[in-house]
Protein backbone atom coordinates (compact mmCIF):
# COMPACT_ATOMS: atom_id res chain seq x y z
CA UNK A 1 0.00 0.00 0.00
CA UNK A 2 1.09 3.65 -0.94
CA UNK A 3 0.42 6.30 1.35
CA UNK A 4 0.05 9.59 -0.24
CA UNK A 5 -0.30 12.50 1.55
CA UNK A 6 -2.46 15.44 0.04
CA UNK A 7 -2.05 19.19 1.03
CA UNK A 8 -4.67 21.54 -0.57
CA UNK A 9 -6.29 24.51 1.71
CA UNK A 10 -9.04 24.44 -1.18
CA UNK A 11 -11.46 21.14 -0.13
CA UNK A 12 -12.12 20.62 -3.46
CA UNK A 13 -9.09 20.20 -5.31
CA UNK A 14 -7.90 18.86 -2.19
CA UNK A 15 -11.06 16.00 -2.84
CA UNK A 16 -10.23 15.74 -6.13
CA UNK A 17 -7.22 14.87 -6.36
CA UNK A 18 -7.65 12.29 -3.50
CA UNK A 19 -10.24 10.75 -5.35
CA UNK A 20 -7.59 10.48 -8.60
CA UNK A 21 -5.36 8.51 -6.37
CA UNK A 22 -7.85 6.32 -5.24
CA UNK A 23 -9.16 4.81 -8.03
CA UNK A 24 -5.59 2.46 -8.00
CA UNK A 25 -6.76 0.60 -4.68
CA UNK A 26 -3.15 0.19 -4.04
CA UNK A 27 -2.73 3.63 -2.98
CA UNK A 28 -4.07 4.94 0.56
CA UNK A 29 -4.89 9.08 0.53
CA UNK A 30 -4.49 10.66 3.62
CA UNK A 31 -4.98 15.09 3.83
CA UNK A 32 -4.04 17.87 5.09
CA UNK A 33 -4.97 21.46 4.64
CA UNK A 34 -1.85 23.08 4.65
CA UNK A 35 1.91 22.75 5.25
CA UNK A 36 2.03 23.10 8.79
CA UNK A 37 -1.43 20.30 9.09
CA UNK A 38 1.06 18.55 6.64
CA UNK A 39 4.10 18.09 9.00
CA UNK A 40 1.38 16.95 11.71
CA UNK A 41 0.45 14.09 9.27
CA UNK A 42 3.96 13.40 8.37
CA UNK A 43 4.86 12.54 11.78
CA UNK A 44 1.82 10.24 12.51
CA UNK A 45 1.03 8.33 9.09
CA UNK A 46 4.76 8.76 7.99
CA UNK A 47 3.60 8.33 3.98
CA UNK A 48 5.07 7.28 1.10
CA UNK A 49 4.85 10.70 -0.58
CA UNK A 50 3.29 14.32 -0.40
CA UNK A 51 1.44 15.86 -2.89
CA UNK A 52 1.02 20.03 -2.01
CA UNK A 53 -0.35 23.06 -3.47
CA UNK A 54 1.55 26.04 -3.77
CA UNK A 55 -0.58 28.84 -2.71
CA UNK A 56 -1.70 28.18 1.15
CA UNK A 57 -2.03 29.76 4.33
CA UNK A 58 0.15 29.10 7.80
CA UNK A 59 2.43 27.80 5.86
CA UNK A 60 2.45 27.30 1.85
CA UNK A 61 3.96 24.81 -0.69
CA UNK A 62 7.28 26.42 -0.75
CA UNK A 63 7.75 26.80 3.25
CA UNK A 64 6.59 22.80 3.21
CA UNK A 65 9.19 21.48 0.62
CA UNK A 66 11.74 23.26 2.92
CA UNK A 67 10.89 21.65 6.12
CA UNK A 68 10.26 18.33 4.69
CA UNK A 69 13.93 18.75 3.10
CA UNK A 70 15.41 19.35 6.54
CA UNK A 71 13.16 17.00 8.68
CA UNK A 72 12.46 14.14 6.26
CA UNK A 73 14.13 14.09 3.22
CA UNK A 74 13.43 10.83 1.91
CA UNK A 75 10.28 11.18 1.11
CA UNK A 76 9.60 12.99 -1.90
CA UNK A 77 7.17 16.45 -2.32
CA UNK A 78 5.28 16.44 -5.86
CA UNK A 79 4.01 20.33 -6.13
CA UNK A 80 0.17 20.91 -7.78
CA UNK A 81 0.76 24.14 -9.47
CA UNK A 82 -1.81 26.39 -11.04
CA UNK A 83 -1.32 29.63 -13.10
CA UNK A 84 0.74 32.55 -11.54
CA UNK A 85 2.51 30.54 -8.96
CA UNK A 86 4.99 29.62 -11.79
CA UNK A 87 7.99 31.54 -9.59
CA UNK A 88 7.18 29.84 -6.40
CA UNK A 89 7.02 26.82 -8.28
CA UNK A 90 10.13 26.72 -10.04
CA UNK A 91 12.21 27.84 -6.53
CA UNK A 92 10.37 24.89 -4.56
CA UNK A 93 11.71 22.46 -7.29
CA UNK A 94 15.38 24.24 -6.92
CA UNK A 95 14.53 24.06 -2.85
CA UNK A 96 14.39 20.06 -3.52
CA UNK A 97 10.56 19.14 -4.69
CA UNK A 98 10.65 15.92 -6.74
CA UNK A 99 8.36 16.56 -8.77
CA UNK A 100 4.82 19.10 -10.29
CA UNK A 101 1.99 18.74 -12.47
CA UNK A 102 0.13 21.10 -13.66
CA UNK A 103 -3.64 21.85 -12.07
CA UNK A 104 -5.37 21.80 -15.12
CA UNK A 105 -4.06 18.36 -16.05
CA UNK A 106 -4.20 16.73 -13.32
CA UNK A 107 -6.34 13.80 -14.43
CA UNK A 108 -4.46 13.14 -17.05
CA UNK A 109 -0.88 13.02 -15.80
CA UNK A 110 -1.18 13.06 -12.12
CA UNK A 111 -0.96 9.15 -11.71
CA UNK A 112 1.98 8.82 -13.82
CA UNK A 113 3.81 11.22 -12.18
CA UNK A 114 3.31 9.75 -8.82
CA UNK A 115 3.98 6.39 -9.91
CA UNK A 116 7.31 7.60 -11.28
CA UNK A 117 8.24 9.63 -8.65
CA UNK A 118 7.44 6.75 -6.21
CA UNK A 119 9.25 3.81 -7.67
CA UNK A 120 12.69 6.34 -8.28
CA UNK A 121 12.95 6.88 -4.43
CA UNK A 122 11.51 3.68 -2.94
CA UNK A 123 14.76 1.94 -3.87
CA UNK A 124 16.57 4.63 -1.91
CA UNK A 125 14.46 4.47 0.85
CA UNK A 126 15.12 0.82 1.40
CA UNK A 127 19.09 1.09 0.51
CA UNK A 128 19.13 3.60 3.44
CA UNK A 129 16.90 1.46 5.87
CA UNK A 130 19.53 -1.34 5.16
CA UNK A 131 22.58 0.93 5.01
CA UNK A 132 21.22 1.62 9.04
CA UNK A 133 20.98 -1.97 9.52
CA UNK A 134 25.02 -2.48 9.30
CA UNK A 135 26.61 -3.66 12.26
CA UNK A 136 30.18 -3.91 11.28
CA UNK A 137 32.13 -2.08 8.08
CA UNK A 138 35.35 -3.02 6.85
CA UNK A 139 37.04 -1.63 3.61
CA UNK A 140 40.66 -1.29 2.62
CA UNK A 141 41.32 1.55 -0.26
CA UNK A 142 44.72 1.18 -2.12
CA UNK A 143 45.61 4.80 -3.58
CA UNK A 144 47.93 6.36 -6.27
CA UNK A 145 50.11 9.04 -4.51
CA UNK A 146 47.50 11.63 -5.62
CA UNK A 147 45.87 14.10 -3.44
CA UNK A 148 42.82 14.84 -5.26
CA UNK A 149 41.84 11.05 -4.18
CA UNK A 150 41.92 12.06 -0.52
CA UNK A 151 38.38 14.32 -0.27
CA UNK A 152 36.74 11.52 -1.78
CA UNK A 153 38.00 8.77 0.28
CA UNK A 154 37.21 10.86 3.45
CA UNK A 155 34.08 11.84 2.46
CA UNK A 156 33.37 8.01 2.19
CA UNK A 157 34.38 7.26 5.63
CA UNK A 158 32.39 9.86 7.05
CA UNK A 159 29.50 8.71 5.33
CA UNK A 160 30.10 5.26 6.17
CA UNK A 161 30.43 6.46 10.16
CA UNK A 162 27.17 8.43 9.73
CA UNK A 163 25.19 5.37 8.30
CA UNK A 164 26.92 3.21 11.16
CA UNK A 165 24.79 5.72 13.49
CA UNK A 166 28.27 5.47 14.93
CA UNK A 167 28.57 9.38 15.61
CA UNK A 168 26.84 12.81 15.65
CA UNK A 169 27.74 15.39 13.11
CA UNK A 170 30.44 16.78 15.18
CA UNK A 171 32.25 13.83 15.77
CA UNK A 172 32.09 12.86 11.95
CA UNK A 173 34.30 16.29 11.39
CA UNK A 174 36.54 15.76 13.15
CA UNK A 175 37.64 12.16 12.21
CA UNK A 176 37.36 13.66 9.08
CA UNK A 177 40.01 16.18 9.96
CA UNK A 178 42.00 13.61 11.71
CA UNK A 179 42.03 11.42 8.26
CA UNK A 180 42.95 14.24 6.29
CA UNK A 181 46.17 14.84 7.91
CA UNK A 182 47.40 11.02 8.48
CA UNK A 183 46.73 10.69 4.18
CA UNK A 184 48.88 14.61 4.01
CA UNK A 185 51.80 12.77 6.00
CA UNK A 186 51.74 10.00 4.31
CA UNK A 187 51.62 11.66 0.88
CA UNK A 188 53.95 14.23 1.62
CA UNK A 189 56.40 13.38 4.55
CA UNK A 190 55.93 9.48 3.73
CA UNK A 191 55.87 8.98 -0.21
CA UNK A 192 57.49 11.41 -1.22
CA UNK A 193 60.05 12.51 1.72
CA UNK A 194 59.76 16.11 1.63
CA UNK A 195 60.83 17.21 5.36
CA UNK A 196 58.57 19.15 7.31
CA UNK A 197 61.36 21.18 8.45
CA UNK A 198 61.63 22.69 5.36
CA UNK A 199 58.46 23.93 5.15
CA UNK A 200 59.51 25.80 8.79
CA UNK A 201 62.41 27.65 6.47
CA UNK A 202 60.87 28.17 3.27
CA UNK A 203 57.16 27.78 2.41
CA UNK A 204 57.60 27.71 -1.12
CA UNK A 205 60.51 25.32 -1.17
CA UNK A 206 58.37 22.94 0.86
CA UNK A 207 55.84 22.45 -2.06
CA UNK A 208 58.18 23.10 -4.61
CA UNK A 209 60.04 19.97 -3.95
CA UNK A 210 56.83 18.20 -3.46
CA UNK A 211 55.71 19.14 -6.70
CA UNK A 212 58.94 18.33 -7.72
CA UNK A 213 59.08 14.70 -6.78
CA UNK A 214 55.53 14.16 -7.51
CA UNK A 215 56.85 13.50 -11.07
CA UNK A 216 59.77 11.29 -10.61
CA UNK A 217 60.75 7.57 -9.68
CA UNK A 218 60.48 6.54 -7.38
CA UNK A 219 57.86 8.73 -5.27
CA UNK A 220 54.95 8.54 -7.90
CA UNK A 221 55.15 5.39 -8.20
CA UNK A 222 54.58 4.81 -4.25
CA UNK A 223 50.83 4.32 -3.34
CA UNK A 224 49.05 4.80 0.38
CA UNK A 225 46.90 2.01 1.89
CA UNK A 226 43.92 2.96 3.92
CA UNK A 227 42.12 0.28 5.91
CA UNK A 228 38.92 1.15 8.19
CA UNK A 229 37.38 -1.40 10.56
CA UNK A 230 34.20 -0.21 12.11
CA UNK A 231 32.24 -2.08 14.80
CA UNK A 232 29.71 -1.12 17.77
CA UNK A 233 32.13 -0.40 20.22
CA UNK A 234 35.14 1.25 17.88
CA UNK A 235 36.13 2.10 14.37
CA UNK A 236 39.91 2.15 13.54
CA UNK A 237 41.42 3.35 10.93
CA UNK A 238 45.17 2.68 9.44
CA UNK A 239 47.10 4.67 7.18
CA UNK A 240 50.16 3.32 5.56
CA UNK A 241 52.53 4.78 3.06
CA UNK A 242 55.63 3.06 1.41
CA UNK A 243 58.05 5.46 2.31
CA UNK A 244 61.46 4.66 3.77
CA UNK A 245 59.45 5.67 7.60
CA UNK A 246 61.10 7.69 10.39
CA UNK A 247 61.60 7.00 14.02
CA UNK A 248 58.48 7.41 16.00
CA UNK A 249 60.61 8.27 19.06
CA UNK A 250 61.71 11.49 17.76
CA UNK A 251 58.87 13.34 17.15
CA UNK A 252 58.14 16.41 19.24
CA UNK A 253 55.36 17.05 21.82
CA UNK A 254 52.47 18.43 19.86
CA UNK A 255 50.85 19.60 22.72
CA UNK A 256 53.31 21.54 24.39
CA UNK A 257 52.26 25.06 23.91
CA UNK A 258 55.66 25.88 22.42
CA UNK A 259 55.21 24.10 19.52
CA UNK A 260 51.79 24.88 18.85
CA UNK A 261 53.10 27.44 16.14
CA UNK A 262 55.30 25.07 14.55
CA UNK A 263 54.48 23.65 11.26
CA UNK A 264 55.60 20.19 11.88
CA UNK A 265 53.40 19.55 14.95
CA UNK A 266 50.12 20.56 13.49
CA UNK A 267 48.55 17.03 12.05
CA UNK A 268 49.60 15.07 14.95
CA UNK A 269 48.35 17.35 17.20
CA UNK A 270 44.78 17.18 15.45
CA UNK A 271 44.95 13.42 15.03
CA UNK A 272 45.48 13.16 18.69
CA UNK A 273 42.37 15.75 19.75
CA UNK A 274 40.12 14.43 17.82
CA UNK A 275 40.77 10.46 18.05
CA UNK A 276 41.02 8.28 21.47
CA UNK A 277 44.14 6.56 20.43
CA UNK A 278 47.27 7.02 17.72
CA UNK A 279 50.34 4.61 17.22
CA UNK A 280 52.96 4.73 15.15
CA UNK A 281 54.59 1.36 14.05
CA UNK A 282 58.30 0.86 14.42
CA UNK A 283 59.17 1.76 11.69
CA UNK A 284 57.20 5.15 11.18
CA UNK A 285 54.93 4.41 7.78
CA UNK A 286 52.10 3.82 9.40
CA UNK A 287 49.38 4.94 11.63
CA UNK A 288 46.62 3.82 13.67
CA UNK A 289 43.99 5.93 14.68
CA UNK A 290 40.74 4.90 17.00
CA UNK A 291 37.60 6.54 17.35
CA UNK A 292 35.39 5.04 20.82
CA UNK A 293 31.77 5.33 20.20
CA UNK A 294 30.82 7.82 22.76
CA UNK A 295 33.63 9.51 22.92
CA UNK A 296 34.12 13.62 21.97
CA UNK A 297 38.17 13.75 22.52
CA UNK A 298 40.47 11.91 23.26
CA UNK A 299 41.54 10.72 27.04
CA UNK A 300 44.08 12.79 28.76
CA UNK A 301 47.08 9.54 29.02
CA UNK A 302 46.30 9.59 25.38
CA UNK A 303 47.21 12.80 24.54
CA UNK A 304 50.51 12.37 26.66
CA UNK A 305 51.43 9.08 25.44
CA UNK A 306 54.75 9.11 22.94
CA UNK A 307 54.36 7.16 19.54
CA UNK A 308 55.47 3.53 19.83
Amino acid sequence: MVVALVVDDSSTDRRLAGRLLEKNSEWQVIYASDGKNALEQVELHVPDLVLTDLQMPEMNGLELVSAMQDEYPLIPVVLMTAEGSEEIAVEALQTGAASYVPKNVLAENLIETLESVFAATRQERNDSRLRHRISRNDIGFVLENDLSLFPSVISFLQRTIINLRFCNESNRLRIGVALEEALLNAYYHGNLEVSSDLRETSHSAYYGLAQQRSAEEPYNKRRIFVDSSIGPDEAIYTIRDEGPGFDPSRLPDATDPANLERPCGRGLLLMRTFMDDVRFNESGNEVTMIKRRGSTSNNEDDEEEEPS
